[in-house]
């Protein structure tokens, strides 16, 4: 099989999508990228396990950085891809194949663009961050990241989203005393006194901030309880795990200090953070994206890579085909139309 980068784009579309590439399994896709990019004679290409990246060298003044990643979450029954009218469905046809197929037919269409581009394909997205081949990029060749300006063609129904939110995984523990549930007065229920956090979380009204124009809405929420040995045990420990999502203008350290605020008292354990990323739509460069794109920009509500950007100095923004909410969704699908709308917008602003 090989992939035919300058032919119809609803095909290619589903040729990428065809190739199951659930996360840690991107190695046939991954390869067929790299032989498809190899036949442009002007990109560089280099590959990273099962990342390629494909640059220009002309010499422009500036340089912006396409990224998608290959891989999927695992498939549920949703492959092969099907077309029923203008839209196809599948797995990966949301998030975000749609976005690599666009990606890759820009890459053979821009021969002469009017910025450098480097075009990324990266591998382990839908897993621990840790994990992510940007991650590892970043570590050992960070200058592969260098631009000007990054797209993350994540799903978007092919509009601008700026920037991302925050996150930040914490536990809060309630101690008691164990003992037998028949003798209760015995102990002291660790799970009883969960009541206290959980009302605190009731109660917590989100705050809505601007940022750089865009409106974003924070949240607090439960996502996990645990505690209890045993049907006849009183339990002398309760786990409360929550996530807060946070708005671009908190930096880590801020985010960590108004969640100590909120459950002062409580024994706090952060898990694990990914920072916020600013849109930077304030940017000369990305004002002129905006324009070649067209509509209204909006905030991002979730974490993407654009926050490796952001933590970079790049000011970065998520432009794909499909609607966000159908990924990872069974019927996961993409319309056609989203396909040709950031092909040519994307075409617009490099050519």
């Amino acid at each position: 099989m090989r992939l035919d980068l300058t032919g119809d784009l609803v095909t290619l579309f589903r040729q990428v999508v065809d190739v199951e590439s659930v996360s840690g399994n991107e190695r046939q896709l991954a390869d067929l990228v790299d032989a498809a990019l190899r036949e442009l004679p002007h990109l560089d290409v280099v590959r990273d396990g099962d990342t390629v990246i494909a640059r220009t060298a002309l010499g422009r003044d500036q340089r912006v950085v396409i990224a998608g990643h290959l891989d999927t979450v695992p498939v549920a029954g949703n492959l092969p891809s099907r077309l029923a009218g203008d839209i196809v469905h599948g797995r990966g046809t949301a998030d975000m194949k749609g976005g690599v197929a666009v990606a890759l037919a820009c890459a053979a269409a821009l021969r002469a663009p009017n910025r450098d581009v480097t075009w990324i394909f990266y591998d382990h997205e839908e897993v621990a961050a840790a994990d992510n081949a940007l991650t590892r990029i970043a570590r050992e060749h960070p200058e592969w990241l260098d631009g000007d300006f990054a797209v993350l063609m994540e799903p978007t129904s092919a509009g601008v989203e700026g920037g991302c939110q925050g996150t930040l995984r914490f536990t809060v523990t309630t101690r008691g005393r164990a003992a037998h549930s028949a003798r209760s007065w015995l102990g002291h229920n660790a799970i009883h006194d969960a009541a206290g956090p959980l009302s605190l979380l009731q109660a917590y009204e989100p705050r809505e901030v601007e940022v750089e124009g865009l409106t974003y809405r924070e949240g607090m929420n439960a996502v996990a309880i645990t505690g209890g040995i045993a049907t006849n045990v009183i339990p002398d420990t309760c786990v409360l795990t929550v996530n807060f999502r946070f708005a671009p203008d908190r930096d880590e350290a801020d985010a960590r200090e108004h969640c100590r605020k909120l459950f002062e008292g409580y024994d706090l354990e952060f898990v694990d953070v990914a920072p916020a990323a600013r849109p930077g739509l304030d940017r000369p460069i990305a004002r002129e994206f905006l324009a070649a794109v067209g509509g209204l920009p909006r905030p991002k509500f979730g974490w993407t890579d654009v926050a490796r950007f952001g933590a970079r100095g790049v000011p970065a923004v998520n432009f794909g085909p499909a609607d966000p909410g159908r990924a990872h969704a069974d019927d996961e699908c993409c319309p056609v139309a989203d396909l040709y709308t950031c092909r040519d917008a994307l075409l617009r602003w490099l050519s």
